[in-house]
């Protein structure tokens, strides 16, 4: 329910440097100075729903984002739901969102040439992430310049 044109738009997360998470979008096409925007997300089934603390405010002092600390997502669940009100009327919700990693570097990456086979061997770890166990998930390209 709610007037048409109030939901927001582009609603995206992502996730940077393991444990930190913005979330942003765009107000509604209809959207006045006055509509206000909530964001309640809950990280895992186990987990009370809460408010974002750590809203990013557009030059209308309206909410267009969020910023989260210490972020964990089990299983792959993550539940969200944006709400709020202009001029005492509801605002449409939506249900559209998309929730992405920014993969730090892999870690303890080592080389290994030797001169007289004219080879190289490199190995390294998976990068740390908020919630991917399976480092089969990973591919990798190895970019090699000579210089």
């Amino acid at each position: 329910t709610g007037m048409n044109g109030t939901a927001i738009e582009n609603f995206v997360c992502v996730i940077f440097n393991v444990s930190f998470m913005n979330c942003t979008w765009h107000v509604g096409r209809t959207a006045t100075e006055d509509t206000q925007y909530s964001l309640y997300w809950r990280p895992s089934k186990k987990e009370d729903v809460t408010e974002c603390q750590n809203y990013i405010k557009d030059n209308y002092g309206r909410h267009t984002g969020c910023q989260f600390q210490n972020v964990t997502i089990e299983n792959n669940y993550a539940y969200f739901l944006v709400n709020g009100s202009r001029s005492g009327q509801n605002i449409q919700s939506i249900s559209d969102f998309i929730i992405a990693e920014k993969l730090t570097p892999p870690l303890n990456v080592t080389v290994n040439c030797t001169e007289a086979s004219h080879r190289c061997s490199i190995w390294w770890q998976p990068p740390l992430t908020s919630h991917v166990r399976k480092s089969s998930c990973f591919k990798y390209k190895i970019v090699i310049e000579n210089k």
